[in-house]
């Protein structure tokens, strides 16, 4: 699998790559948590956090859309040896995410229950009254607190970009590690803080966030590092019309991608949601334990932007795909690790969280989907990655728009409903999807046009 790979493109990319995987893994893994600590309460409480997921995703498309925007720009600079207008482009995304974190928080917060109701929530049985409140309660926390994550997020996307992945790993275990910590303390109430269940796990997630982003802006306190607040006092850099055309350039096709994909991810959630509480409950989880999955190609994709990004910046586009193919390579082989484990270790996983049988026996049929799932999705994640990283963003908004929006929800309707092949067919459009970004993102990136697009 390895031969014919540059020993020195492994030892950067592994160097640059394992901290934003144990990063992006432990975001994974406390959300994991969330739902197994939750989950003590009743199979409730898990569907009412599932509720929540796409819409606080919704709420955040925009500022996904700004990190990579962020990372791709800095990365760029970087290799351009540019660091005033990278710092440029810093300060002026920071001053939009405060504006927009700020903004879009009051109308999330104030709108929760209708939003919820969208959702696939109902009250047509005192268990569904039950996962509604519980569910407009997490969502309005999470999202009152979004301005924190927001920071943290946009200060860690320049970091990266910057080829600092160790600083934003420690951040973010750091929080998670927090999180966790708080959700055993708040959920049930042990060592003397009070039992406040669903509300104790939001607010845990909550000062997780603001641990983070307290620890991220010290992190760009030091003089030295490429992103630096010192260095933006003391040359007056300014935001910019020019950094902010840069940034909506990159950031435009990306955010109506994240949009339309959370529309797509939101309308396989009510199909879900419409199976019953039982079935949203080990949906949710399967949805975690594919987190975990995509925090692997997501570190790998953290990776190929800064290097990809940084190697066009220095005029060596031979380096940026070799980059590009050695960050697949890895990421084959964590994918054969993970169907392994998948396969021999879906019914123990369910159990942890379940008692019923019947729930347990929906949820191995779920991880028997997302083993192909793994096949295709890590491998498309950091295509997609190599692909935005360049500036080719256009082009994966169109993928991303067709897997998720049309594709997935056609598949997860036949499957689920037309076929009745119950949470399991809603789950084939899962699988679908990522077969489809798989062959667009495969197809794009060894076209090979993406190496000469200017940003």
């Amino acid at each position: 699998m390895l031969k014919g790979y540059n020993k020195e493109s492994f030892k950067v990319v592994f160097s640059m790559a394992w901290p934003a995987i144990v990063e992006s893994f432990f975001v994974a893994f406390a959300g994991l948590v969330d739902s197994f600590m939750v989950s003590r309460m009743g199979a409730y409480a898990v569907a009412a956090v599932g509720l929540t997921t796409q819409p606080k995703f919704m709420g955040l498309a925009m500022f996904f859309a700004v990190n990579v925007s962020i990372s791709a720009l800095v990365a760029r600079r970087f290799g351009e040896r540019k660091r005033r207008d990278a710092n440029s482009v810093f300060l002026t995304a920071a001053i939009f995410v405060i504006i927009a974190s700020v903004t879009l928080s009051i109308l999330f917060v104030a709108c929760a229950d209708p939003i919820i109701r969208l959702c696939g929530s109902s009250d047509a049985t005192p268990e569904d009254i039950a996962t509604h409140n519980a569910a407009v309660s997490y969502f309005r926390i999470i999202m009152g607190g979004m301005i924190f994550n927001c920071i943290q997020m946009a200060i860690n996307s320049a970091q990266r970009g910057a080829g600092n992945t160790r600083i934003t790993m420690r951040t973010n275990v750091t929080s998670n590690l927090v999180n966790i910590v708080l959700n055993y303390l708040l959920i049930e109430g042990h060592l003397g803080f009070p039992a406040l269940g669903i509300v104790g796990a939001a607010l845990a997630t909550v000062l997780g966030t603001v641990v983070s982003s307290i620890m991220s802006i010290i992190s760009i306190s030091d003089t030295e590092t490429f992103i630096s607040l010192p260095y933006i006092m003391k040359e007056k850099v300014k935001a910019s019309l020019k950094a902010l055309g840069s940034l909506i350039k990159i950031g435009y096709g990306i955010f109506f991608e994240q949009i339309l994909m959370r529309i797509g991810f939101m309308a396989t959630a009510v199909m879900a949601a419409r199976k019953g509480m039982d079935s949203m409950a080990a949906h949710q989880v399967g949805m975690n334990l594919m987190g975990l999955t995509f925090s692997f190609g997501d570190g790998l994709q953290a990776a190929a932007v800064a290097l990809i990004g940084r190697s066009l910046g220095q005029g060596k586009p031979e380096m940026a795909r070799d980059y590009g193919r050695t960050c697949r390579a890895l990421g084959m082989i964590i994918a054969a690790v993970l169907i392994t484990f998948y396969f021999f270790g879906a019914r123990w996983l369910m159990s942890m969280f379940f008692e019923e049988d019947h729930i347990i026996e929906t949820g191995v049929s779920i991880m028997r989907v997302i083993i192909f799932i793994v096949l295709f999705q890590i491998t498309q994640v950091i295509y997609m990655g190599c692909l935005r990283g360049a500036g080719d963003t256009l082009y994966t908004a169109f993928a991303a728009t067709m897997s998720v929006t049309v594709i997935r929800t056609l598949v997860s309707w036949l499957g689920g409903f037309v076929f009745d092949f119950g949470i399991v067919g809603i789950w084939l459009g899962v699988l679908a999807d990522q077969i489809s970004r798989f062959t667009f993102a495969s197809i794009r990136y060894k076209m090979g046009k993406w190496v000469k697009i200017k940003i």
